[in-house]
């Protein structure tokens, strides 16, 4: 009988609109993780956190991979901060979902914090094991390094997530100490806590636990959907200028993302004088939250600038044609201030575009500099602006670390890989757990 797996993803839904509010490389990853699972022969169903009525409860991704959405809470966008206390909800409704779909899982997968209190509940309700992906690290967010004394005094919150009162730290607020004590506790008690670089595992040692189990198992991209398309013909489809200097940002706006980094340099690039140079930013809003009051931020900065001659918003780009923009690009920028992995800048390599990154987390790992992109140093704009310029004016270079990117993410980074890993990972789990009945993996 093929194994079976649940894979829990509570604020990232697997089947949601890629670039609208709280939905970016989480959401990327868990649907590619499910749907390479399920082809190497696993049962997959996805959970996660039914928040529009006009959203059907279950979608299928193919005969063995479906995302189920779990009514916990109102039925509403609710911002990831405040679905801690949803949480217990979730765990029960998981559980009835389970029990009249008489569903039974080998092992559960949980993403994000939110998603690991939830997985934790379960693994020790049935007695399975628990891998872990991070996504991101609460005290590399809060630049806080955790000591055991403020972890035990925190202790009691893990207990319940209906409201128990725990001693008050003034530095952070109440979600930050929820968080750092859920992921401390996570990172020592699962199975395994897969990081998805060098660095994030680094980051978890020094700043979350010594304790417990990590390995490293990269993310992942569609290495067919990406770079089956030139640049000349990606230009024509889109209307774009075919002989035109074009960088591209794709992402969500968010303030760690480093938009105004972005627009510092594009004001100090050289080729600013240019008439034929463009810089595209991709991603879309929704009215009312947190990514629209950015991205109008983002818009304000640009009239300061004075770069609305060049700067072109498109809004979220569909999934169809983001293929497209990235072959377009003569380079794609991701100046995030922190990235556990950075699954924009695999994609662009994917695409045959050369990448310009901050040299911080997962970005370190996936783009080699001067090799497959270049790297600067985060929110330092005239870096920036000096390898846009260089990438802009040496299309030879371009044009080979485009290809060295390409050929890199083949042989690390494609979703069947990722998921050659986890099945590995998974099936040695099973064989070593008390209750285990799988046969070893070959290697």
């Amino acid at each position: 009988m093929s194994p079976s797996l649940a894979l829990i993803s509570v604020h990232g839904d697997p089947a949601a609109e890629i670039g609208r509010e709280e939905a970016g490389g989480q959401n990327v990853y868990v649907r590619a993780v499910g749907e390479a699972l399920a082809r190497r022969g696993w049962r997959v169903d996805m959970f996660t956190r039914w928040v529009n009525p006009a959203d059907d409860r279950e979608v299928w991704h193919g005969p063995h991979c479906r995302t189920v959405r779990l009514a916990a809470g109102p039925v509403e966008f609710i911002p990831r901060d405040r679905l801690f206390e949803h949480l217990p909800a979730f765990v029960d409704q998981w559980l009835a979902w389970t029990a009249q779909h008489r569903r039974r899982y080998d092992l559960i997968h949980s993403n994000y914090w939110l998603s690991s209190w939830v997985g934790m509940e379960l693994a020790a309700a049935l007695g399975i094991p628990q891998v872990h992906t991070y996504h991101s690290i609460g005290a590399v967010k809060y630049g806080t390094a955790l000591e055991g004394g403020a972890i035990a005094a925190l202790d009691p919150v893990l207990d319940s997530a209906s409201g128990q009162a725990f001693p008050a730290t003034p530095a952070l607020p109440a979600v930050a100490q929820r968080r750092l004590a859920v992921e401390r506790r996570c990172l020592e008690r699962v199975n395994c806590v897969v990081a998805t670089s060098p660095q994030e595992m680094r980051d978890l040692r020094s700043l979350v636990s010594a304790a417990g189990t990590v390995q490293i198992v990269p993310c992942g991209t569609d290495i067919e959907r990406f770079g089956q398309v030139d640049r000349a013909t990606a230009r024509q489809r889109l209307g774009l200028d075919p002989q035109g200097k074009l960088v591209l940002y794709v992402g969500r706006f968010d303030r760690r993302k480093g938009l105004e980094t972005f627009l510092a340099a594009i004001a100090a690039c050289q080729h600013r004088s240019d008439p034929t140079f463009r810089a595209i930013i991709g991603g879309g809003s929704r009215p009312g939250q947190s990514d629209d009051a950015e991205q109008r931020r983002i818009q304000a900065l640009v009239a300061v600038l004075e770069l609305g001659d060049v700067v072109q918003f498109t809004g979220r780009i569909r999934d169809g044609d983001l293929p497209l923009y990235y072959a377009a690009a003569d380079a794609c920028v991701v100046p995030s201030y922190y990235e556990p992995f950075g699954l924009v800048a695999v994609e662009a390599m994917a695409s045959r575009t050369p990448v310009i990154v901050s040299d911080v987390g997962g970005l370190s790992y996936s783009v080699l500099d001067g090799e497959t992109g270049l790297r600067v140093p985060p929110g330092e704009a005239i870096a920036l602006a000096k390898a846009m310029d260089t990438l802009l004016g040496e299309p030879a270079l371009r044009d080979r670390l485009g290809a060295a990117g390409r050929d890199r993410v083949e042989q690390h980074f494609s979703w069947a890989g990722v998921a050659e890993q986890l099945d590995h990972l998974y099936r040695s789990l099973l064989v070593s757990h008390p209750e285990g009945t799988l046969e070893p993996v070959q290697a």
